[in-house]
């Protein structure tokens, strides 16, 4: 990934943020057929080696997990927020006539190694897991036993554990820092207006 020096978010708390607030990442692999890339929801554990560790589960049918045996190097790419940038949003463009539109994002790779759990006692952990974290905002959340165990044990027999041991995590914030304070101002304004406050907020530390 091409990273302007300005652009560069090297400090783990921010990519860690990222992770956390976006799990649906992108699985990119290297197989036999060439690349492929999975979309999937990922537990994050920041303390687990030395970059974090991402676990997840796929399809028993997604043929990923044979493909891509214990060992594996593999990418995940983690999205947040983003948006089309206008020119007329920055001040200095009405004086200069020399700005034009970009995007803004925010972007991780986290590179690591995959290890394949076909074991129903961790996919059950990774699922209750993961529910927990995305019920937590529910007024009732839903649990595992909410449905009978013949009917989890069932859905469960269907899907295969994974987890990726991260070696590294590579940031791209592109926010507008190589913009003078006003025209950083003018956007995240425009964007807090336009309903794009997740993004506003995270320019505004640049000003």
């Amino acid at each position: 990934m091409y990273i302007p020096p300005h652009f560069a978010e090297t400090r783990p708390e921010p990519l860690q943020h990222v992770i956390r607030e976006h799990p649906l990442g992108t699985l990119v692999t290297q197989g036999p057929g060439g690349l492929d890339a999975d979309h999937l929801p990922f537990e994050f554990d920041p303390d687990e080696g030395p970059c974090g560790l991402l676990s997840a589960h796929v399809a028993r049918a997604n043929p990923l997990w044979q493909r891509c045996p214990t060992g594996t190097p593999v990418m995940v790419v983690f999205h947040g927020p983003q948006a089309y940038i206008s020119p007329n949003w920055y001040p200095s463009k009405h004086e200069s006539h020399r700005l034009v539109p970009t995007w803004n994002y925010e972007v991780v790779h986290a590179h690591g190694v995959l290890s394949v759990h076909d074991d129903e006692r961790f996919v059950r952990r990774i699922v209750a897991r993961l529910t927990r974290q995305q019920e937590a905002a529910e007024p009732r959340p839903w649990k595992m036993g909410d449905s009978s165990p013949e009917f989890i044990n069932g859905l469960l027999q269907h899907i295969v554990g994974i987890e990726i041991a991260l070696t590294s995590l590579v940031g791209k914030f592109k926010l507008s820092q190589n913009r003078e304070p006003r025209d950083i101002a003018g956007a995240a304004d425009t964007l807090q207006a336009r309903g794009q406050g997740e993004l506003a907020e995270r320019m505004r530390p640049a000003l």
